[in-house]
C-alpha cells in the first residue's frame, strides 16, 4: 500500500513539475507568432517592390512623353517599336522589355481623353492579345501615353495577394496626358 501511495505521489509531482516548467515557453510562443510575422514581412516586401516599380514606370513615362510633347519623336519619325525601345532603355533594370505595352493616342479634346486602365485580353497561353496604338500627333494635339506592364506577384501566405489579373500578375500602369508644343 505504501508503494502505491509513493508512485501516485511521484506521478503527481512530475505532473506539477511539467505544468509549472517554463523553459520551453519561449519556443512555443515564437512558433505561434513566427508564421504571421513572416507573412507580414513577405507582404510588406512585395508591396514595396510593386510600388517602387510603379514609381519607376511613372518617371519613365513622363520622360518618354516629354519627347513626344517636344516633337523629338515626330522629327525622328519614330515607329511604335522604336518608341517602345526608348521606353525599354529606361526600364531595363526592373522590367522585361518584351512585357512592356505602350499605347500612344491622340484625343480630340481634354474631356475625351481616355486615361483608364484597359481591359486586357488573353489567349490560351496567357499572353496579352490587345492591339496598341501609336499616334504621337502633331503640334497642338492632345496626346495620351499609357505604358502597362504585368508584374509577377507571389501569392503570399494568409491569402495576401497583389494580383489584379486573371493570370496571377499585377498590371501596373502609368499615364501621361499633355498637349504637344507648337512647332517652332
Amino acid at each position: 500500500m505504501h508503494e502505491v501511495n509513493t508512485s501516485r505521489t511521484v506521478r503527481r509531482n512530475r505532473r506539477a513539475a511539467f505544468i509549472t516548467d517554463r523553459r520551453g515557453a519561449t519556443a512555443v510562443e515564437f512558433a505561434m507568432v513566427a508564421a504571421p510575422f513572416l507573412a507580414l514581412v513577405v507582404a510588406l516586401i512585395q508591396t514595396f517592390v510593386v510600388f517602387f516599380a510603379q514609381g519607376v514606370l511613372e518617371q519613365v513615362v513622363q520622360q518618354a512623353g516629354r519627347q513626344i510633347m517636344t516633337g523629338q519623336v515626330q522629327n525622328a519619325q519614330m515607329t511604335q517599336s522604336a518608341f517602345q525601345q526608348v521606353v525599354c532603355n529606361q526600364t531595363k533594370i526592373l522590367f522585361n522589355c518584351s512585357g512592356l505595352m505602350v499605347d500612344v493616342q491622340v484625343a480630340a479634346s481634354w474631356s475625351s481623353t481616355n486615361t483608364t486602365a484597359p481591359t486586357l485580353t488573353y489567349n490560351a497561353q496567357g499572353q496579352v492579345t490587345n492591339t496598341w496604338q501609336f499616334n504621337p500627333g502633331t503640334a497642338g494635339n492632345i496626346v495620351i501615353v499609357r505604358v502597362m506592364y504585368l508584374w509577377p506577384v507571389v501569392g503570399g501566405p494568409l491569402a495576401f495577394s497583389l494580383s489584379n489579373q486573371p493570370n496571377g500578375s499585377r498590371m501596373i500602369m502609368s499615364t501621361a496626358a499633355f498637349q504637344n508644343e507648337p512647332s517652332s
